[in-house]
């Protein structure tokens, strides 16, 4: 049986040691430097950078070889939440059982902190695969475009756009794709691209993060619902109060959880030409169903 939780603590233990190594060189900048650790070094799930790394390995890829682009994926993910829980957005108090960044520090450097990293992370990916540029080139365009507007970004100016109004089925599972889905499918596809997988590979681990990207959010809806806050670190029950759209709502509880299900199914089921290489990918689809944070 597959020992995720060792896998995982193994790729955060790489990831930590390789992103505090991105963060020594600003020290001239403390308190920047300092709103920027605060963040990215604040542990939580690091699902992302794992999925990338999985990806790598089930491609046959070494962790060494895809480690930069799951740590700026960290990055990215990271920059991303500062900017989402600061008071123009969802204005949120707790990210990671700690204060947020800009009630840690101040608004201003929250939103510069987040500006670094992301731009950062685009730093570090420009600096991997000397020897292959159009490999490195193809990971950035991948990253960039699920980050930006027609990705990520969009996704949360949708959200905010569509609060005190119900979507249909169809809206939601849109707004999601991007807001949540695109990065957890880039990081991927990024993933196996960068350990030189085949095509079909990559399509079949595209397949994988779409299905997942999807069942993530879902999960997460529902831990908004009936979560435990000391155990997620973040409140519950802000989708309700700040009249969000969510599964639960859309769908109820009960066929949110079997939506949910049955995306993990499809996503196992795509991964269905890898054999023994692939286990931490099928792992990881039965921990973000199982999940509790």
């Amino acid at each position: 049986m597959f020992d995720l939780p060792a896998y995982l603590s193994r790729n955060n233990a790489f990831l930590d040691r390789f992103l505090a190594e991105c963060l020594e060189s600003l020290a001239d900048g403390p308190r920047l430097a300092d709103a920027m650790r605060y963040s990215l070094m604040a542990g939580g799930k690091r699902l992302r950078p794992s999925l990338c790394l999985a990806a790598g390995e089930a491609v046959g890829a070494s962790l060494q070889k895809v480690l930069p682009i799951a740590g700026a994926i960290e990055m990215i993910h990271t920059y991303s939440l500062i900017h989402d829980d600061l008071p123009a957005m969802d204005d949120d108090d707790m990210r990671r059982g700690k204060k947020t960044c800009h009630v840690a520090f101040d608004e201003a450097t929250a939103i510069l902190a987040g500006d670094a990293l992301l731009t950062l992370a685009f730093q570090v990916l420009a600096s991997t695969q000397a020897n292959r540029p159009q490999l490195a080139l193809e990971v950035i365009r991948i990253i960039a475009s699920a980050a930006g507007p027609r990705g990520m970004v969009q996704g949360q100016m949708l959200d905010m756009q569509s609060e005190g109004r119900t979507l249909t089925l169809q809206e939601l599972q849109q707004l999601h794709a991007l807001k949540t889905g695109a990065m957890i499918e880039a990081a991927l596809v990024a993933g196996a691209i960068a350990g030189e997988g085949s095509s079909s590979q990559v399509d079949a681990v595209r397949e994988y993060g779409k299905a997942i990207g999807l069942a993530f959010q879902i999960v997460d809806d529902i831990l908004n619902v009936e979560g435990d806050p000391i155990i997620m670190g973040k409140a519950a029950g802000t989708d309700q109060s700040r009249r969000k759209n969510s599964f639960p709502a859309l769908l109820g509880l009960e066929k949110s959880k079997e939506f949910a299900q049955n995306l993990i199914r499809s996503a196992v089921d795509a991964l269905a030409g890898f054999g023994a290489e692939a286990e931490a990918l099928r792992a990881i689809a039965g921990y973000v169903i199982e999940r509790n944070k």
